[in-house]
């Protein structure tokens, strides 16, 4: 059974850190691209980051790019997301995306709120 579980996001002030993870299990995690989204309310999921199976290479949304890192371990099956100097405009829930060929798995979500 595929599974793919974040971690738990929670409320943090403007400015500070927080680190996302998403354990996956049911597939060989090492083959997959996975990708962090994030949907904010009334808008439209969008990319946040993302990384190759071979090589590591990442890409991200110009909104992140320098506060956000995204990284993976295949020896635990997880991809981490690093945020930091979050904004209120980071409110979200965020999403963790495996994806091969056809093949299209999705975390359940997890609620990120920046806010004083």
């Amino acid at each position: 059974q595929v599974q793919l579980v974040e971690s738990e996001g929670g409320l943090v002030q403007p400015g500070r850190s927080l680190r996302l993870s998403c354990a996956a299990s049911g597939f060989t995690f090492s083959n997959y691209r996975m990708t962090w989204y994030r949907q904010a309310p009334v808008k439209e999921r969008e990319l946040v980051a993302g990384i190759t199976s071979v090589g590591g290479h990442t890409n991200y949304a110009d909104s992140v790019k320098g506060r956000f890192t995204i990284s993976r371990d295949n020896a635990k099956n997880t991809v981490y997301l690093q945020m930091n100097s979050l904004k209120p405009e980071d409110t979200a829930v965020y999403y963790c995306n495996a994806r091969l060929y056809k093949n299209d798995y999705w975390g359940q979500g997890t609620q990120v709120t920046v806010s004083s």
